[in-house]
């Protein structure tokens, strides 16, 4: 298991705040986001996933342009998106963009379709939320037609059809590696192993554990399907420093202030620091010393049997600084300890 499990990182370009504690300008946080990708290749990790976002929390709204930047200063790390919104994007010009992308970083793209957790891109891009579901089933039907690289013919409801249509520039692998963020549904989970879509579990709240039957069922749908098996991958939020106590009360004050933002949004009670503690304890934030954090990470993946784990590192305000040095405690101090407890 050891040597088959790989590390990521992701960000939304969370918007941060300054040494004067005022927010940072759009164009610094993005900058800043390039650097810490940059230090993440250095350290040998292993993926770089950029978010994206349409509203003012968030910097980054055009993920692959961002990667083409990371592009130009690393070597060896793969650059993809946590995720793409493809139910307000065209797949035709994200089939067009990863493949440029792929082009410029020599192999190194890969795209993680989902929904997407807000729904500012709707009215932003034209599409009515009443239309939140057909939008994502059509458009991933035929990105995984285009994915292909073939020529694509397909017909629905959201865009005009394609006859024998080829797409341009055609990747020198012939695929983009490409996966499917799920949340929770049961159906999403049946899609993406009926299209055969390796699966991203996003597990942003609860135990990890508790994802369990998810994993269980995608591993059936693929077999029903008569699919080879497929990786799992997952996607959660954490935060390294010297110490479990520093860990979290660094994270505290900026985890209190975006849960609260969206709460109010979406009719959730205040965080309170109990509940913050119970998460950390026993939920899905991976969060304190590297050995701690290393511990819950290697639990993870024997729990769920997955080959890939991502830390969404970046958390609301937390100033850049903070970040470089989760980066650096992640790439240097939790990952190898990972691959020794995973050993054992």
């Amino acid at each position: 298991m050891a040597t088959g499990v790989e590390f990521g990182l992701d960000t939304f370009g969370d918007v941060t705040a300054g040494g004067d504690g005022k927010r940072l300008p759009y164009a610094q946080v993005i900058r800043n986001v390039v650097e810490q990708a940059v230090l993440a290749d250095r350290l040998g990790v292993d993926a770089f996933g950029l978010g994206e976002h349409h509203r003012d929390d968030y910097a980054v709204s055009a993920p692959e342009i961002v990667l083409a930047t990371i592009a130009g200063r690393t070597e060896r790390i793969r650059l993809g998106t946590a995720v793409t919104v493809l139910s307000s994007d065209d797949p035709v010009r994200v089939y067009e963009r990863f493949a440029t992308l792929d082009a410029v970083s020599q192999g190194r793209a890969e795209i993680i379709l989902g929904r997407g957790s807000f729904i500012e891109s709707f009215p932003l891009f034209g599409y009515e939320l009443s239309d939140y579901d057909r939008l994502f089933s059509e458009k991933v039907e035929l990105m995984a037609q285009l994915l292909t690289e073939e020529p694509v013919t397909w017909q629905g409801s959201v865009r005009s059809p394609l006859e024998k249509q080829h797409v341009y520039p055609k990747t020198e692998s012939g695929r983009i590696p490409t996966w499917i963020g799920v949340g929770g549904s049961p159906e999403s989970v049946v899609r993406a192993a009926r299209l055969g879509f390796p699966l991203v579990l996003a597990i942003i709240g609860g135990s990890p554990a508790r994802f369990a039957p998810l994993v269980d069922l995608y591993h059936r749908a693929l077999a029903e399907f008569g699919r080879e098996r497929l990786p799992i991958a997952v996607h959660a939020p954490g935060f390294v420093a010297g110490s479990d106590q520093e860990a979290a009360d660094m994270l505290w004050p900026h985890a209190r202030t975006v849960f609260n933002r969206i709460g109010r949004e979406r009719g959730w009670p205040p965080m309170t620091r109990t509940r913050f503690d119970a998460d950390i304890a026993e939920g899905a934030w991976h969060v304190g010393s590297p050995e701690t954090v290393a511990r819950k990470i290697a639990e993870t993946v024997r729990v769920l049997g997955i080959q890939r784990f991502d830390l969404k590192y970046s958390n609301g305000t937390l100033p850049h600084e903070q970040l470089l040095n989760t980066v650096e405690l992640y790439g240097t101090k939790v990952v190898p300890r990972v691959r020794e407890l995973l050993a054992d």
